[in-house]
Formats: C-alpha cells, structure tokens, sequence
C-alpha cells in the first residue's frame, strides 16, 4: 500500500482558454470528471485510485464524532470501562451506522472507533454488541463501486459487515490510527468479488 500522503490538484479553465471540439472530445455519457471540466481533483487517499467516489465525498470535511459520545452517559459509562485498561485518549469517530448479520438481516448500531479500538454498541438496548482491538484488525474490505458497504476483517474473530455514508472517514482514520499507533499499515483491498 503506498504511503498516506494527500494531495489535491486542482485545474482551473479560463473563457479564453477553449478547447476545440473536433480535436479533444470526451465521452458524454461518463459522469467522470475531465480535465476540462474545470474542477477535477486527484485525493491520494487509502482508496489510491482504484475505487469510484462520489464527487460529494472527496471535498468533504470530517468531523469525527456526529453523535456526541460525550453527551450520552451509556457511550460514556461503556468507554470509561472498556478503554480504562486499554489506554484509549479519546473518540477519533461516533456514528450511526447499519451492521449486517450472517443471516442477512440490518441492525442499528452505534460505531465508535477510538485511538486503540473499535466499539459496536446497540442503540436501543445501550448495551454493547462488540469490541475489536485495532491491533486484531487484518485489514478492511470495500468494493469498487461507490456504495456504503465496507468490511472489517478479523482472522482471530469473525468478521464485520457494516454500511455508513461516512465510509470514507471511517476507512482513513482507521488507516491512519493504525499507522500511528502500531507503525502497522492497514491494508484496504478494494475487489468487486
């Protein structure tokens, strides 16, 4: 996987600057941006390239925690015992999220991903479902498409299905608290299979 380096590259067209039709003429049915567009960008991110983005998630600013964890006594009563022993500083990521069974069926939960795990919490029950330490992360699963679906995998537990519209967020600050906290670089395996 190559480094994490981020860089945005943005072509500006002038009026004056025409391009004549005969010469450079792209496909009209692609949604894909081209150069003449005049707003493409390049994000070198986890994804590098191989994956389709919606134009709306490569601008997009993160925010880390949507739900706040710390105005809920439940998350925090649960993070102060799990992560006591475990050295968690703080939540990098709290959503809502759906978590997908064996079965097939759609369940509600509340993801939240601190600096050394990942905590699944049911959100009508306040109880929680799941703890996966970061280290036990073998890598993360996501298709080629631009959809929500992405997969935690865990050689020593089973593994987890999971659809946000954060995705995005959600794959890089794993990628990059991984990298920070264990030197380790998680890999992500973009596959439509």
């Amino acid at each position: 996987m190559s480094a994490s380096i981020r860089r945005r590259i943005q072509i500006e067209v002038n009026s004056s600057d025409t391009i004549d039709d005969d010469k450079e003429k792209t496909d009209l049915g692609s949604d894909e941006p081209t150069p003449s567009d005049g707003n493409v960008t390049e994000d070198h991110d986890p994804f590098s390239g191989g994956k389709v983005r919606r134009k709306a998630s490569i601008a997009r600013s993160f925010r880390g925690d949507y739900i706040d964890v710390r105005s809920k006594p439940y998350l925090m009563k649960i993070l102060e015992k799990q992560g006591k022993y475990a050295g968690d500083r703080g939540v990098i990521f709290a959503d809502e999220v759906l978590k997908f069974t064996g079965s097939g069926k759609m369940k509600r939960r509340i993801l939240v991903i601190t600096n050394f795990a990942i905590y699944v919490v049911d959100q009508e029950t306040y109880t929680l479902k799941r703890r996966i330490a970061l280290a036990a992360v073998e890598k993360l699963c996501l298709s080629e498409l631009s959809d929500n679906f992405f997969s935690i995998i865990v050689p020593t537990e089973y593994d987890l299905l999971l659809a946000s519209t954060r995705k995005t967020e959600i794959v890089s600050l794993l990628v990059e608290s991984m990298k920070n906290t264990s030197n380790y670089e998680l890999e992500v395996h973009l596959s439509n299979r």
